[in-house]
């Protein structure tokens, strides 16, 4: 029962590092999985959705815990008139595969990412809403490590040198990895 008493349960200033799944309800296929540990500062950096961190708090190392998130709530529901089809020679080759993300910009310079998610041999679609729009899904995290943060991970919030910065994962289907081993 000691060693209990010597684990932290997640609040505000704890460092969290955790890896997830993200499933679809109502088919259950993982959308996005995350395989390498992120982590963040909890109350410092929120890099989760609201509810889903409001679920971590209080939990242990150890802890798996499943969030169902609408994503129409989250994300809106999908706009269909985000969704662009145009000519292949139009679009420039570096962007005619699928999965690719691009970030473009209207005339306000307001930016938004699209990700090409059709291409043949005429055309190519890209798609400006959230890969996880009108769906139903949950989000499976698995904690690994809750501790004291340092200081110089509470002003940056996250851990120190962590690779890769959260910001880069997006995406459907990506797998993260660490980049050495």
């Amino acid at each position: 029962m000691a060693e209990m008493a010597m684990e932290d349960p997640v609040s505000n200033g704890k460092l969290v590092e955790l890896t997830y799944k993200v499933i679809d309800a109502k088919t259950k296929s993982i959308l996005t999985e995350v395989e390498y540990p992120i982590g963040y500062v909890h109350g410092v950096n929120e890099i989760l959705a609201p509810p889903v961190t409001a679920e971590i708090e209080g939990k242990l190392p150890g802890d798996v815990i499943e969030v169902p998130i609408d994503c129409n709530e989250l994300f809106g529901p999908r706009d269909e008139s985000l969704v662009v089809t145009d000519h292949i020679d139009n679009v420039p080759e570096e962007y005619r595969e699928v999965g690719t993300s691009i970030l473009m910009e209207n005339d306000e310079g307001k930016t938004k990412t699209f990700i090409v998610t059709r291409v043949d041999d005429k055309s190519v679609t890209i798609d400006g809403n959230n890969p996880l729009s009108g769906r139903e899904v949950i989000f499976k995290l698995d904690i690994l490590t809750v501790r004291d943060a340092t200081e110089e991970e509470m002003s940056i919030g996250g851990p120190v040198g962590a690779d890769p910065d959260i910001s880069d994962i997006v995406g459907k289907d990506q797998h993260v990895k660490p980049i050495s081993h």
